[in-house]
């Protein structure tokens, strides 16, 4: 995977990354911000808890609570600092930004105290996409009398574009998923078909490219061949929609089985050793 996003760097093909919140409470953002420093990131793709944990890493250090404890007393997800999310997001319609965009400006203009380990905001200084595909009521800070839901869906689906603009040169290139079951596959598989439509019409085409999802199942060793409809992994859709149907003419896909803290810096660690030969 490693010389296949460097392959990718050097024909100016897109390396997308998509993943799911977990992946930033594992504590991997320094290499992922190493990442994009150099070049190695074309977009980053997150759900709006990603969002969510990113801020409050960058402000307090911290982005864990006892939902156990708290859910009893009513008090789950009702900290006064994450609700300011909301106040971004109805500024950020306003003005047609996304809603990555958004939250990045802030955590990097206002010098957040932990602004060092915000992905958001190194995307933002950095000119990087970072994403964001919200589900209505999926995130605490629904939860609060400030939430805008037209605001969430404008600037959402402002990232959605944004991420679709980006597959536009895909071909050549590398997407990966570390640990989104739903978020990831959905987002590819629309805006896949969306570029490749275009890119029909205009007499090009979008199908060599490699995939790689990172995770936890037991996937068998012919993940390359679609589950049948009586296996429970049929619907584990990174198996069927990225390592199977999305390249079946003319990709390649790839599964790693492991947790995010050894998934991340195993990829950081293969990409920058055959730099540091150059």
């Amino acid at each position: 995977m490693a010389s296949k996003i460097i392959a990718a760097g050097n024909h100016d093909s897109a390396v997308v990354l998509m993943m799911g919140a977990h992946v930033l409470r594992s504590g991997v953002q320094r290499y992922l911000i190493n990442l994009m420093e150099k070049g190695y990131i074309s977009c980053i793709a997150t759900n709006g808890a990603g969002a969510i944990h990113d801020f409050e890493f960058a402000l307090t250090g911290a982005t864990t609570e006892s939902v156990a404890h708290y859910i009893r007393k009513g008090q789950f997800g009702l900290w006064q600092e994450t609700g300011r999310i909301n106040d971004i997001v109805s500024d950020a319609a306003k003005n047609d930004m996304g809603l990555g965009e958004a939250v990045g400006r802030v955590i990097e203009e206002e010098r957040f105290p932990h602004c060092d380990i915000s992905i958001f905001a190194a995307g933002y200084r950095l000119g990087i996409p970072i994403t964001v595909h919200t589900g209505i009521g999926y995130d605490i800070v629904h939860e609060f009398p400030n939430c805008d839901g037209a605001a969430y869906g404008a600037t959402s689906y402002t990232d959605f574009l944004r991420f679709a603009k980006v597959l536009e040169s895909l071909e050549g290139g590398v997407v990966m998923n570390f640990g989104s079951a739903v978020m990831a596959p959905e987002i590819f598989l629309k805006a896949l078909s969306m570029v490749r439509n275009v890119a029909r019409q205009e007499g090009r085409q979008i199908c060599h490219f490699t995939t790689l999802v990172c995770d936890l199942l037991d996937l068998p060793d012919n993940y390359r061949e679609e589950a049948s409809k009586d296996n429970p992994y049929y619907y584990f859709r990174p198996w069927k929609t990225m390592l199977v149907r999305t390249v079946a003419d003319g990709g390649e896909s790839f599964y790693v089985k492991g947790r995010h803290p050894e998934t991340i810096p195993a990829l950081w660690t293969a990409i920058s050793e055959p730099e540091r030969d150059f």
